[in-house]
């Protein structure tokens, strides 16, 4: 019995062994597993697709196994390899090389998630826990950067080799150069942006690949913090518009060519299978339209073949074309008409949405003034503004010449061998386009957003001095006793004529009385004693005598009445009060009329009585 005590006691926990082992192996076989299952996922995804299209197709060419080697390749060309098409007419095998970009979305999607999950060690989906503490959920994560994008990019690269030999038995057969730099290329960037977002997107690690770039310009392309600075802000704006613009070209077009569309469409093929996968082709399509019609829209055009280019000012395409719809909305040959030359606005708007932008980073406190606590950020000068928007028009190049790099390629040899735009044609023009025109907005509109407050500054600093002296002229006259009311209105005629009926006019002048007559318990407007004389002043405003027979100084008309009960104060008169700024007879001319009640009474009618 004490035996088996002692072995109990000194039995360690399994706890710690587990946790070791786990701090050891896991991240590289969690990475290996996750790129290998990635890559398992796109490939069937791939397969499903085409066996699909193959049952649905009345007179197949080929049996499963050559549905599945087409799989494979397409599945190699969504990454950028290029293929060789073995059964032409000649017998000469021709290349393809025009990849959908929209294929690319599925394998830089499925590596992103592997990539991220195997660096947070699926910690990720332990955050809907709501049991979970909170310092777990916060922590770091526990696999090292290097050792989940390593086991990745390895997993995936395990499953491509065997996928590009099996795809090399069929009649679209890779391009071995294309496949060893595509794959592993699309494999190491997506990856490695999964693992970046693992770990909260830091700046670190770009502001290492922005070392080679100059200090001055560092901070345009990424800020401090880690978000992207102006330059880059901008460069995506410009770009979008373009995309976006090339787009609404190519919709406009299509629609414009709609008989041509459906016709060849029809004419492609004429089962619904077959039109099933023409319409799922164009739609792969759609990014690479959407990059021609950007570069329709900047000049350069695109070519149609070899020899072949479609532009605004002029459009030869190849006469040879296979009928497909996409095909069918370009424009017919011959010198450009205006409706053409008015693809232009869309590279303008491009320009003054860069320099709107970067404008918008330099004046950004000027208007908006500064955060609490926060010191106001210096405005940039006209110089480095400009530079800001060259800086964004030289990024926005690179990633339309990038853009077009990927979007175009060959369908064949000879005259077929080359379709869409060339990259650096289309770099030159969009570094035209925007550095004519967005730099003068950029410095435009900086100009403009730093002197429009500084015109209202004057105006409203008078407004504010005025207010100012009006609110200490009132304070200053309710300190000595003497505010005027401000009560307009039927109440205010009201006090009018019980000072009237009680001390007569003393002439044409303005009479003033306090609002607290009613509180001292006189008439509806208590303008002072009744007995007290009332004279007129050199302004022409009523006062009362200063010396009154008896000699006794005379209580002030705003003076409450000896022995009169206090009334609560009203706090609304005396909020309008303070709010009000005109006198009481503003609205009234400075001579009135005379009244019937202002007359005389005649001899032996008395006077109506005023109130105590």
């Amino acid at each position: 019995m004490a035996v088996v005590i002692e072995m109990t006691a000194r039995r360690r926990s399994p706890a710690p062994l587990l946790t070791r082992m786990h701090d050891r192996s896991p991240g590289l076989v969690d990475g290996l597993m996750g790129g290998a299952l990635a890559a398992g996922l796109g490939l069937a995804s791939f397969a499903v697709l085409v066996m699909l299209l193959w049952i649905s197709s009345p007179y197949p060419d080929s049996g499963p196994g050559g549905a599945m080697h087409v799989a494979a390749a397409l599945w190699l060309l969504a990454h950028g390899a290029e293929l060789v098409r073995t059964d032409t007419l000649s017998g000469v095998p021709a290349p393809l090389g025009l990849r959908p970009l929209l294929l690319l979305a599925l394998p830089v999607w499925l590596l992103h998630r592997a990539a991220r999950d195997a660096t947070d060690g699926g910690g990720g989906d332990e955050d809907d826990d709501f049991g979970e503490d909170t310092e777990a959920v916060a922590s770091p994560p526990l696999v090292s950067p290097r050792i989940a994008w390593t086991g990745v990019v390895l997993g995936y690269l395990a499953v491509a080799a065997p996928a590009a030999l099996y795809a090399a038995g069929g009649v679209l057969r890779p391009s071995w150069v294309w496949t060893g730099v595509c794959v592993p290329l699309v494999a190491v960037v997506a990856a490695g942006v999964g693992v970046w977002s693992a770990y909260g997107r830091p700046g670190r690690p770009l502001r290492r690949l922005l070392g080679l770039l100059p200090g001055g310009v560092r901070p345009l392309v990424l800020r401090p913090d880690g978000r992207p600075g102006v330059a880059a802000r901008a460069a995506v704006s410009g770009a979008v518009v373009l995309l976006g613009g090339g787009a609404l070209l190519v919709v406009a077009s299509m629609v414009g060519h709609g008989a041509a569309t459906q016709a060849s469409l029809l004419r492609l093929t004429e089962g619904w299978s077959g039109r099933f996968a023409v319409l799922l082709l164009c739609a792969a399509l759609v990014p690479n339209a959407a990059v021609w019609g950007a570069a329709y829209a900047l000049g350069p055009g695109f070519a149609l073949g070899a020899g072949h280019t479609v532009a605004p000012l002029a459009s030869a395409p190849a006469p040879s074309l296979p009928p497909f719809p996409l095909l069918a909305a370009v424009p017919e040959a011959g010198k450009g008409a205006p409706v053409h030359w008015a693809a232009a606005v869309v590279p303008v708007v491009a320009a003054v949405v860069v320099g709107w932008t970067v404008a918008t980073g330099a004046a950004a406190k000027e208007r908006g003034g500064t955060k609490p606590g926060g010191a106001r950020a210096a405005v940039w000068s006209a110089g480095r503004t400009a530079r800001a928007a060259a800086l964004a028009s030289l990024l926005c190049a690179a990633v339309l010449a990038g853009l077009a790099a990927m979007s175009g390629g060959p369908m064949g040899s000879a005259v077929l061998s080359r379709f869409g735009p060339v990259w650096w044609q289309v770099a030159a023009a969009t570094l035209a386009w925007l550095g004519l025109l967005a730099i003068p907005t950029a410095v435009g509109v900086r100009a403009w957003r730093c002197r429009s407050p500084r015109a209202e500054e004057p105006r409203i600093g008078k407004q504010r001095d005025e207010a100012a002296e009006g609110a200490q002229g009132r304070r200053r006259l309710r300190k000595h006793g003497r505010d005027r009311f401000t009560r307009t209105g039927v109440a205010g005629m009201a006090g009018v004529t019980g000072a009237a009926e009680g001390t007569g006019w003393a002439g044409g002048g303005e009479v003033r009385g306090r609002a607290g007559g009613d509180e001292a318990g006189g008439g509806v407007w208590d303008l002072g004693d009744p007995g007290v004389a009332w004279g007129t002043d050199n302004g022409g405003r009523t006062r009362p005598d200063a010396s009154p027979a008896d000699g006794t100084p005379s209580p002030h008309p705003s003076d409450p009445a000896p022995n009169a009960p206090r009334v609560p104060h009203e706090p609304g008169l005396r909020d309008q009060d303070r709010e009000s700024d005109f006198g009481l007879f503003d609205f009234l001319p400075s001579d009135p009329a005379p009244e019937p009640y202002d007359a005389e009474a005649p001899p032996g009618r008395s006077c109506p009585p005023h109130a105590p």
